[in-house]
């Protein structure tokens, strides 16, 4: 339980990390070296990092109780496996390169390793309170 607690932890870090990255789009872009982005896309960063704190949020709040909150973690999954495709399809289409996603190529499939059994096997506290 130790591991997935200090991975929950550790994945609501970054999420706050990203959310407040995002609130400035065009700073990062210049860290990452690319291209200021459009307005449009600054504005569709700045509501991604409203989001980005509401899962980091989350994350936190479920490692203190993985069991209870297994919810969080279940939908986590499914942000990490999204992460992990679209970096796959950007970085096949030569849109990106593997430097420029750095651990977006294989922190999300890490992620899903250490998460999948928690967020698939139900509590059994959950499965008779439901009964």
């Amino acid at each position: 339980m130790r591991i997935i607690r200090l991975t929950l932890i550790a994945i609501g870090v970054i999420q706050i990390v990203l959310g407040a990255v995002f609130l400035i789009p065009n700073a990062f872009a210049h860290l990452m070296g690319l291209p200021d982005a459009p307005t449009w896309a600054s504005w569709m960063l700045t509501m991604f990092a409203a989001r980005a704190f509401g899962f980091g949020y989350g994350m936190l709040l479920a490692a203190r109780e993985p069991k209870r909150h297994r919810s969080w973690i279940v939908a986590m999954v499914g942000v990490q496996a999204i992460d992990w495709l679209g970096t796959a399809a950007y970085l096949i289409s030569g849109a990106l390169t593997l430097s420029t996603v750095t651990t977006a190529a294989f922190l999300p499939l890490i992620f899903i390793g250490i998460l999948w059994r928690p967020a698939t096997t139900p509590s059994p506290q959950l499965a008779t309170s439901s009964s």
